[in-house]
């Protein structure tokens, strides 16, 4: 079997995988605990403005646009 990394957490009890993989019984595996990322004061104020110039790019008078505006149609979008 190949070497794969798979994302998990600790819920108080268990290691448990965040998405669902075929592990045979005896399986070796290699636990690695990450540090909890905290966000230092940079990286908060790059969030805090990126978010400002979010809204005021999309405010709350920004019109609905129809698709009859499109002059090309996207082939590969799923209309939702």
């Amino acid at each position: 079997m190949p070497i794969v990394t798979l994302p998990a957490h600790f819920d108080g009890e268990r290691i448990c995988l965040d998405e669902p993989f075929d592990l045979k019984p005896e399986a070796k595996l290699i636990v690695t605990i990450l540090p909890k990322q905290e966000l230092d004061n940079e990286h908060k104020d790059w969030l805090l403005l990126s978010g400002q110039r979010l809204e005021n790019a999309y405010g709350e008078n920004e019109p609905e646009y129809s698709s009859d505006l499109l002059k090309e149609v996207n082939p590969n979008y799923e209309a939702r």
